[in-house]
């Protein structure tokens, strides 16, 4: 169990030097001479993106829709990054992309995918839900392949549907509600007022935050339910939130709806002025447009000349993926994909994120550790683990299923 107590400054500041070692290694490289790169060694190493195409609801307030290459764009930037550092060391990649449409054929994709490539698929970054992803990683044409998931936050997946050489770049949802459960404990804002939609992604959110208040500490003193369906929110807001917002005394109303059907709507319409955190309002995240620190302003740019739009966090994850394939390729000198394969899956692989820390996957069920950003959209409040939480291994472990409490079993973990 975490507990709080002050962190050390020397141990911040050697983190941060860690963090920054390979971006700085990265940056001189690129400044360097033409003369400095060596001709490719051997055909570019590929990595595919694999997406099922999902159906998404109609923005609310005008808001503009959640864009169709999100994931995509960020890969295509991981595989300029990773040329552009490979090169030195006579290394080339290919990023080749698969899109199924809602409810196509998936297995049929795959083998096709496979016949495409003359042979087994060896890195595959998926953006994709829960039950697709099981059936890519049980899929017999991904019987070799290491799979870098960047699209399912569900905690199952790192739990007992774990997979052998399934990673898992994007946060999963006990990881974003445990940052959040942090920032408000650090601030003494321990009751929570529950506000769940009727999806079912909505009720593993509420329930991840029902978790993470116990683990840290808070109290959700009262819940109720919201549903979206056949309210004009723009004329009903005003009166029904605060109905059903009313009830004990609370510091913050706990909002979970995934699909942003009215949670925007909560803020500043509840019954008692209050902050609205969760899917909307103060929200935990892998990534945001008000991130900077870091250097991360460098890679905001980038994103932002390359796709016309800021980098949300599935366009993170997939950057991250396919610089976590580049890396450990670049760090071996090698494409053999034997041996990437192997550097990625141990315990000795680190890799930069832009977050400051040193960001690893964890041995038991894949999941990258990384810091996970509180924030509205004007700003970031926090990168959580936050100050005063800590644990015997890395705090980062803070933050989701730890090894006792995983049941996944494909690593090799324990029974």
């Amino acid at each position: 169990m975490p507990t709080r107590a002050d962190l050390a400054d020397g141990g911040q500041r050697a983190w941060g030097r860690r963090a920054l070692r390979p971006l700085l290694t990265a940056f001189a490289l690129l400044i360097a001479a033409p003369a400095l790169a060596s001709p490719p060694k051997s055909p570019p190493l590929a990595i595919h993106y694999v997406e099922r195409r999902v159906e998404r609801p109609t923005p609310l307030n005008n808001e503009p829709p959640i864009p169709d290459d999100e994931g995509l764009r960020g890969a295509e930037l991981g595989l300029r990054d990773g040329n552009a550092t490979g090169r030195f060391v006579g290394l080339s990649f290919a990023l080749k992309t698969t899109v199924v449409e809602p409810g196509a054929d998936l297995p049929a994709a795959l083998a096709a995918l496979t016949r495409e490539n003359g042979g087994p698929l060896r890195f595959l970054v998926v953006n994709a839900p829960a039950d697709d992803l099981l059936a890519i990683a049980d899929a017999p044409e991904a019987r070799e392949a290491v799979m870098l998931n960047i699209g399912a936050p569900d905690v199952r997946l790192r739990d007992r549907d774990c997979r052998a050489r399934l990673l898992h770049v994007l946060p999963s949802r006990d990881m974003l509600t445990d940052a959040l459960a942090q920032l408000l404990l650090f601030k003494r804002w321990n009751r929570l007022l529950l506000v769940s939609g009727p999806g079912a992604d909505d009720a593993l959110y509420a329930d991840a935050l029902r978790k993470s208040a116990k683990k840290f500490g808070a109290r959700i003193v009262a819940e109720a339910s919201f549903d979206a369906r056949g309210a004009d929110l723009r004329d009903s807001a005003l009166k029904e939130f605060p109905v059903i917002t009313r009830g004990p005394e609370h510091d913050v109303v706990a909002v979970a709806d995934e699909r942003a059907e009215f949670g925007a709507n909560l803020v500043y319409n509840t019954a008692s002025p209050r902050p609205v955190v969760g899917t909307q309002g103060l929200t935990p995240t892998a990534w945001g447009r008000p991130v900077e620190a870091w250097a991360a302003v460098q890679l905001q740019e980038r994103f932002a000349k390359l796709a016309g739009r800021p980098m949300g966090a599935i366009d993170w994850a997939g950057w991250m993926a396919v610089h976590a394939v580049t890396e450990a390729a670049t760090q071996l000198k090698s494409s053999d994909p034997t041996a990437i394969r192997d550097l990625l899956l141990s315990k000795k692989f680190e890799v930069g994120g832009f977050k400051g820390r040193a960001l690893s996957f964890r041995p038991w069920n894949g999941q990258l550790r990384q810091p996970v950003f509180v924030l509205w959209p004007g700003a970031v409040v926090a990168a959580a683990p936050v100050e005063g939480f800590l644990h015997r291994r890395t705090e980062l472990d803070t933050l989701g299923l730890d090894e006792p409490e995983s049941a996944c079993r494909a690593f090799g973990g324990t029974p």
